[in-house]
């Protein structure tokens, strides 16, 4: 049998998941989102003068994200929990490190194309297989060398000459809607813009609307055509801009509330917001959850301590799907879930990796073209392995809530969004953990 791509080795760290069959009550404060800060710091890297985010997230990915722009010659000041940005002449030569940030593997190059010098994108093993070719094949189309030894992943060079052509091109984003918004970001800057027409379909289209929004609250033109979006060219406005919670990293301490009976209140959850994450309210409450808005502006989530069964197209919203899964495999029904073909080529295969870990723990599983079907099994317990992916330890974590003696294995890969996920878990929990 295929199996997902395994980062730990047999001395890594497991971490026991915490086993809580009473109901927990909580409120959760949560971090700065990953996607809102990639695409802030880009576009505060290109601006005109210096932008201040404040309470961006600061974890793998974005300390990536900023010590990638900063060899380009971007400046970084820490203030506090905020972050000043000065933008500076981008220059290579210079190798940068992706780690396994798709948003570091898309959005830089673009970027990169604009300075003057050699730019070598590399990172994790796995980074390695993460695709890229849409990307690549779009930027030679605007008139940027790339040298990839045509294998479409990196490692790749993107040869820059401080300006793009740019102009219309036909994108293959259906691997990645990262794609689209990494070109997107930077077409301001190039000289002729972007027409940007899709090939095919794109997954996680929320993403690419997030992305509009972000450049048109900086002052770019964006026009939505009949296949794709122009981009005028012109400045990028510097920006000061307040960072959302990351709502996607919601996910698993909402689930606690499903899976114990409880209830959880995330504060702050925003009113009105392009991330994916807020379609959180309607997928729990399809699984059994009442939902509510709080009077100082949190989400609650009570459940009930039935966690129904979901059947759902989850191609906007994959990046919940792992803890999703999770609880299919804690509900009183088969479950399906479609749409997420794309995440095959995230951290992980996380198709196959579900598989794996739901499988492990009594779930009988069926993958799909482009999903997976979930059972229900007798529960038992099991050591997962993480596949360096964070939102595999978020599932691993939600799994351990009903299952006696889940253990997780490389729980640390949670540093690329939220690297304190285990102590704020333990907290969510309380003082009557056990483990």
């Amino acid at each position: 049998m295929r199996r997902a791509t395994r980062q730990t080795d047999p001395v890594s760290e497991v971490w026991s998941a915490p086993h809580h069959p009473a109901p927990v009550d909580a409120v959760v404060a949560l971090p700065g989102s990953k996607s809102l800060t990639a695409r802030a710091l880009i576009l505060a890297a290109i601006a005109e003068g210096p932008s201040r985010l404040v309470r961006p997230l600061r974890a793998r990915d974005t300390d990536l994200m900023t010590g990638a722009l900063g060899a380009l010659g971007v400046r970084f000041d820490a203030d506090g929990e905020d972050l000043v940005v000065t933008p500076g002449p981008l220059r290579g030569p210079v190798t940068v490190d992706a780690g396994l940030a798709g948003t570091i593997l898309r959005f830089l190059p673009p970027v990169a194309a604009l300075a003057h010098g050699d730019v070598t994108v590399d990172g994790d093993l796995r980074l390695r297989d993460r695709p890229n070719a849409g990307l690549i094949a779009a930027l030679r189309q605007l008139g940027v060398d790339v040298d990839d030894d045509g294998r479409g992943r990196a490692p790749f060079t993107v040869h820059g000459t401080g300006r793009v052509r740019g102009g219309a091109v036909t994108v293959d984003a259906s691997e990645s809607s990262q794609i689209v918004s990494g070109l997107l970001l930077a077409a301001a800057r190039f000289d002729e813009g972007i027409d940007l027409t899709l090939a095919g379909g794109v997954p996680s289209m929320p993403h690419v609307e997030m992305t509009v929004t972000t450049l048109r609250e900086h002052g770019v033109g964006v026009t939505a055509t009949d296949r794709g979006w122009r981009v005028s060219p012109g400045p990028v406005a510097a920006l000061d801009r307040v960072v959302e919670p990351d709502l996607s990293n919601a996910a698993p301490f909402l689930a606690a509330a499903l899976v114990t009976g409880g209830r959880v209140t995330v504060r702050d959850w925003p009113e009105v917001t392009t991330q994916p994450g807020a379609q959180l309210d309607r997928l729990l409450a399809d699984m059994g959850a009442a939902v509510e808005r709080t009077p100082d502006g949190g989400l609650r989530v009570t459940g009930t301590g039935v966690v129904r069964p979901l059947v759902a197209d989850l191609g906007e919203v994959g990046e919940l799907t792992p803890v999703l899964a999770a609880l299919c495999a804690l509900a009183d029904g088969p479950s399906r879930l479609t749409g997420i073909a794309h995440l095959r080529g995230h951290e992980t295969d996380r198709l196959q990796a579900l598989d794996e870990v739901l499988t492990a723990v009594g779930a009988r599983v069926r993958q799909l073209p482009d999903g997976l079907k979930i059972e229900p099994g007798p529960p038992r317990p099991a050591l997962l392995d993480s596949y360096a992916d964070h939102r595999m330890v978020m599932a691993g974590a939600v799994l351990g809530l009903a299952v006696d003696g889940v253990r997780v294995a490389d729980p640390g890969a949670v540093t690329k969004t939220l690297p304190d996920f285990v102590d704020r878990w333990q907290g969510l929990l309380g003082a009557e953990v056990t483990s």
